[in-house]
């Protein structure tokens, strides 16, 4: 019979003998792929009347889309069993950061224009860039705390319960584009229905014992698979 040696056991655990080495590399590409398309589309002169307008709900569009996507990690690996998709979920919840920052840069560069004044009254005076930038604002820990090192520092405990505040992060992003939709409600409902299923399954499962996972989330995930 084969010896399973420690490292064995190790990758077992975390499902990275099952994880093809070329999945993350596609993954980071693919990420990337809408911001090439929306510059293609700016070099092309094909962003419409309001060139502006189309970059910015863009880029919050895709900025919502992986913030549920990354949200969704968790659940897909306790239903899959796959658990190298854990491998996934730092790099998914980091270009959600990097869509929020051209996000808020859009707004603050090519539609206030670095108007400090206009851009404070607006967040004070217009509940969908409250939120919005509420949820921003609270991206900004979890970005920074992202890192293997960060990880160790703070402790698994402590780090698990800072980035629980990605749901809050979810819920805001909707709320903000919701708000900012008058006509058409269908998308932002989309995306409501989406993350109430994900956070949904996460009440459902805390009352249900994962097999699959040690104490404190096995170390964090083992540092966030890296």
């Amino acid at each position: 019979m084969a010896r399973t040696t420690p490292a064995g056991a190790r990758n077992a655990a975390t499902g990275s003998s099952r994880f093809p080495a070329w999945v993350k590399p596609v993954v980071f590409l693919l990420c990337l792929l809408p911001l090439a398309l929306l510059a293609g589309r700016g070099l092309w002169h094909r962003l419409g009347a309001n060139p502006i307008e189309a970059i910015t709900r863009s880029t919050g569009w895709w900025t919502l889309c992986l913030l549920l996507v990354t949200l969704a990690v968790t659940p897909a690996r306790r239903l899959t069993g796959w658990t190298g998709l854990l491998r996934l979920r730092r790099m998914l919840g980091l270009y959600a950061f990097f869509y929020a920052s051209l996000h808020l840069s859009t707004y603050v560069w090519l539609d206030q224009f670095f108007d400090l004044p206009g851009i404070l009254a607006d967040i004070l005076k217009r509940p969908f860039i409250t939120v919005g930038f509420t949820a921003l604002c609270l991206l900004v820990p979890l970005a920074a705390t992202s890192t293997n090192a960060m990880i160790r520092r703070l402790g698994a405990r402590r780090w698990q319960g800072l980035h629980r505040l990605v749901y809050a992060v979810g819920i805001l992003g909707v709320l903000h584009f919701l708000w900012l939709v008058k006509k058409d409600l269908r998308e932002p409902l989309i995306f409501a229905a989406l993350l109430a299923v994900l956070l949904g399954l996460r009440l459902l499962w805390r009352r249900v014992p994962n097999p699959q996972r040690s104490p404190i989330a096995v170390g964090a995930s083992r540092a966030q698979n890296a």
